[in-house]
């Protein structure tokens, strides 16, 4: 079944702004004028959430970025999850995607992905300079990190779920 839920994020740019959460679409349909610009990937190893700091934002979130010209979406989150968290991403799968409409204009389409990851070795540090730490935490505590909401506690319900299928 489709969910969609539709909610408001805050932005340090723009102030608040629409965004609409889908599930069980596929983020390339529709496009239109959308820009599919992102990836976050709630990430499991040995059952606990992988998640990033963002020394310059001063926040926690689960690793992600930018997709690159020619990088499809499991493409970028691998990149990523590797960047970021020095993990190699083993299962991955999409748990939906948001639509930012950071005016009329513009959308910005980001899809979340559930990933079965396992470390390269210890974190160091990311090749941006971005994320200075990474910690593995229980899943239940994530909003001791990072609160997204009511689409945040959907991501993060569906994660758990499809965590829960391949035991």
């Amino acid at each position: 079944m489709k969910k969609v839920i539709k909610s408001m994020m805050e932005t340090r740019q723009m102030g608040t702004i629409p965004y609409t959460y889908y599930e069980d679409t596929d983020p390339i349909q529709d496009l239109d004028n959308k820009i599919l610009q992102g990836v976050h990937a709630y990430c499991f190893y040995n059952g606990k959430l992988v998640i990033v700091y963002d020394g310059q934002k001063k926040s926690w979130t689960p690793a992600g970025g930018h997709i690159e010209k020619g990088e499809t979406i499991e493409e970028a989150v691998i990149r990523e999850v590797k960047e970021e968290a020095n993990m190699k991403v083993l299962h991955q799968e999409l748990i939906g995607f948001i639509d930012v409409e950071e005016s009329k204009d513009r959308t910005i389409r980001q899809t979340r992905s559930f990933c079965i990851v396992e470390p390269y070795g210890p974190f160091i540090c990311d090749p941006d300079g971005d994320i200075t730490e990474i910690k593995l935490i229980d899943p239940k505590d994530y909003k001791k990190y990072f609160d997204w909401g009511e689409v945040g506690d959907r991501i993060m319900e569906r994660a758990l779920e499809l965590l829960k299928d391949l035991k």
